[in-house]
């Protein structure tokens, strides 16, 4: 018996079917360290910790092709490839929301219950203003938002369905630049 594991155990191991594991090895995502002198695939434990990267990529939605890149050594890709993930994340948090408050308001109407509203951005206003700030005080937890966390920011403001240009704009008030991004 060869050290390592068989393609169906590897496969096994994470949940996967042998075939995924197949076509990881065709497109050259995963290829086995080594074969036996019947050819079978053997894969050892790098081939393990490489299909556990592949695994926690996958979680994240990215395409095998930019888990390919995100494998390789190239480490200004990686982090386009993750700013492309996370931009295209923010796109589909901002629909998930306005398809939210569509959904609460048709469901409104049809029951005649009272849903809470999902937060928006006057809702967000409303609430800072009742707890006393002011618009300086608004644009200073701006400010300070975009300093220590300017991703998060970014995420905040789009999830409350603000649109990209106000977005940019309340970012660029609070220090932001694309050329010269805030840093934490």
């Amino acid at each position: 018996m060869q050290p390592g594991l068989s393609i169906s155990q590897l496969a096994r191991r994470f949940g996967l079917s042998r075939s995924a594991l197949l076509y990881y090895d065709r497109i050259g995502l995963l290829c086995a360290s080594t074969r036996t002198t019947s050819g079978y695939r053997r894969y050892d434990a790098r081939d393990e910790r490489r299909l556990r990267r592949i695994c926690e990529l996958r979680q994240t939605g990215l395409a095998l092709s930019d888990i390919r890149v995100m494998l390789g050594d190239a480490p200004g890709t990686r982090t386009g490839v993750i700013a492309r993930r996370l931009a295209a994340i923010a796109q589909q948090i901002v629909s998930l929301r306005s398809q939210q408050r569509l959904l609460v308001d048709i469901h409104r109407r049809l029951s005649r219950s009272r849903l809470p509203a999902p937060m928006d951005k006057a809702t967000w206003v409303a609430i800072l203003r009742r707890a006393g700030m002011d618009d300086q005080a608004m644009e200073r937890w701006h400010t300070e938002f975009e300093r220590k966390a300017p991703h998060e920011h970014e995420q905040f403001l789009a999830s409350l369905g603000i649109p990209p240009e106000e977005i940019a704009l309340i970012r660029r008030r609070s220090g932001w630049s694309p050329s010269h991004p805030a840093s934490p």
